[in-house]
């Protein structure tokens, strides 16, 4: 858990910093755009931070759908999900302190003036979006990242190498900063806006539960992540999933996409390296019998790229995991 606490407590002191230099710090030190790059580099380097051990979902959104169309157990989902609430948290209150005179200066009652540099409102708390409409963005919103998640992690979908899927990830969330940022802040993570808004309450901000309208807006980017992250899997294995294994030359797709039930090699015989992990955006694949493991080598610190379509020569399983924001 330590993997997840880590990694999410990255994503936090990355996005939420830069939200706070841009609000508070004046002009000329940012704008959207560097919101949404650094939002997305700390994704990436979040990933990084914790693939290899947790296989770094730091998103209760991605967890969830793993354990519903991935196989991850369900016995580890509210572990996970407690480990990055409580890396949010921290990181969150790290960003606190450092910005505490600024903040201040900003916004000297730490009203929703400044309330957004930890936490979402509908239209960004300024512009006209009722919370309806805040939840119907955030729903679209996660089913994007989390089906776009599964497209670039997928064995079965030719994914980008294990060591750069990250980054790829990292690119997609920055793209629905640019894109879906209007109404609600894409917070598309449930513990990406708990954590914070938790750590804004406690060290000041007293309408940190409620929206511009005086609104209970808390559990909107709790639930509205959950659901739309549950039908962008759906939408995958449903539309791409159950597809991928009749091109891979199997007998038959299994009863969730991106899994098969009896691969066969080229001469029909039938091979028992099951291509679907269960964990998140990097996981090792084990060699086949009388073949050594490839992958992570701790003596130069490099991952062998393998070829992500033979299960038994490619180091990783990179299944889908987070991030995301």
């Amino acid at each position: 858990m330590i993997a997840e606490f880590l990694g999410t407590m990255i994503l936090i002191l990355f996005g939420v910093g830069v939200v706070a230099q841009v609000v508070a710090g004046g002009s000329g030190l940012g704008d959207h755009d560097s919101i949404a790059w650094a939002w997305g580099l700390g994704v990436v380097l979040g990933v990084y931070t914790a693939a290899r051990i947790s296989g770094a979902h730091i998103n209760p959104a991605v967890t969830i759908a793993l354990a519903a169309f991935r196989k991850f157990p369900w016995k580890s989902v509210v572990p996970y999900i407690i480990a990055q609430v409580a890396g949010a948290f921290v990181g969150a209150l790290l960003v606190r302190w450092a910005y505490n005179s600024v903040l201040h200066n900003f916004d000297p009652g730490l009203t929703a003036k400044s309330q957004g540099v930890f936490s979402t409102l509908p239209g960004n708390g300024t512009l006209p979006v009722s919370l309806w409409g805040g939840f119907l963005d955030q729903v679209i919103g996660t089913a994007i990242l989390v089906f776009l998640v599964f497209v670039l992690t997928d064995r079965l979908n030719d994914p980008p190498l294990s060591n750069l899927t990250p980054f790829i990830v990292g690119l997609v969330v920055v793209a629905i900063g640019m894109a879906w940022g209007t109404n609600a802040g894409y917070a598309i993570n449930p513990a990406r806006d708990f954590g914070p808004r938790l750590a804004s309450y406690i060290t000041g901000y007293g309408t940190a539960w409620r929206d511009q309208y005086n609104q209970l807006y808390w559990w909107v980017p709790i639930v509205a992540p959950i659901i739309g992250g549950l039908i962008g899997g759906l939408i995958y294995v449903t539309l791409i999933g159950r597809v991928l294994p009749y091109l891979q030359g199997t007998e038959a797709p299994a009863g969730r996409g991106g899994e098969i039930e009896t691969p066969v090699d080229a001469s029909g015989e039938a091979q028992t390296n099951t291509p679907r992990g269960e964990r998140g955006y990097i996981e090792p694949t084990r060699g086949e019998p009388g073949r050594p493991d490839r992958g992570f080598d701790p003596g130069t610190g490099r991952i062998d790229p393998g070829d992500p379509r033979d299960p038994g020569s490619g180091p990783v399983d990179p299944g889908p995991g987070p991030n995301t924001r």
